[in-house]
């Protein structure tokens, strides 16, 4: 991983597989980062996050951890459907195209997949960081600003992007994710066609 202020696209192949807090199933860690003291954002280290972007593998009905203190928000990135059963007896689905549901990181649903299915899995404190999730059309350019108290993480869905004018960040394959951090405000300029998820992270207040 890299430094504070560490612009980088990160291939998918690059993510880091681990077994989910309770053994019942596998993620694909892309990311996880603190709000730095300085205003920055940084790289976390042993658990020690303020926010944690990965990909959940499932494909038998499995219990979520729980995650106290946080929230969640998920999207179906493949499969069929993804059931969420809570403890207070509500369930919700996830369904294709990209179905997405927020929760808080206590509740811990019973997961049903159809199928095999992945979840992105975005999860933050909100003491710490507001998060905002799009999906968006990648049909031409997108600009994004990234500043010290802001960052953008943009995963991949489909097609093939790349920054323009600026030779520091390889292109985009599917599945890859760009995160986008700047020490001063600094504008980033993307092209491609496709299907884009757009995670803008910022410092509260």
């Amino acid at each position: 991983m890299g430094h504070d202020h560490d612009s980088r696209v990160i291939p998918a192949n690059e993510y880091v597989r681990s077994r989910w807090r309770n053994g019942a199933g596998w993620t694909r860690e892309i990311c996880a980062m603190r709000m730095g003291e300085d205003h920055g954002t940084e790289d976390a280290s042993d658990g020690d996050w303020d926010w944690r972007l990965s990909i959940a593998d499932i494909e038998s009905r499995s219990g979520y951890s729980a995650f106290p203190g946080t929230r969640r928000e998920q999207v179906l990135l493949r499969g069929d459907a993804l059931d969420l059963e809570f403890p207070e007896g509500d369930t919700l689905r996830l369904a294709p195209p990209f179905g997405r549901l927020r929760f808080e990181g206590d509740r811990c649903p019973e997961a049903t997949p159809t199928g095999h299915v992945e979840v992105l899995n975005l999860i933050w404190r909100p003491r710490r960081v507001v998060a905002d999730v799009w999906h968006r059309p990648l049909v031409g350019p997108m600009l994004f600003f990234a500043e010290p108290d802001t960052c953008w993480a943009l995963h991949l869905l489909a097609g093939q992007a790349r920054f323009a004018k600026d030779g520091s960040l390889p292109s985009l394959a599917q599945g890859d994710t760009a995160l986008l951090l700047a020490p001063q405000r600094r504008r980033f300029l993307l092209d491609g066609g496709g299907e884009l998820l757009v995670v803008r992270l910022q410092r509260p207040g």
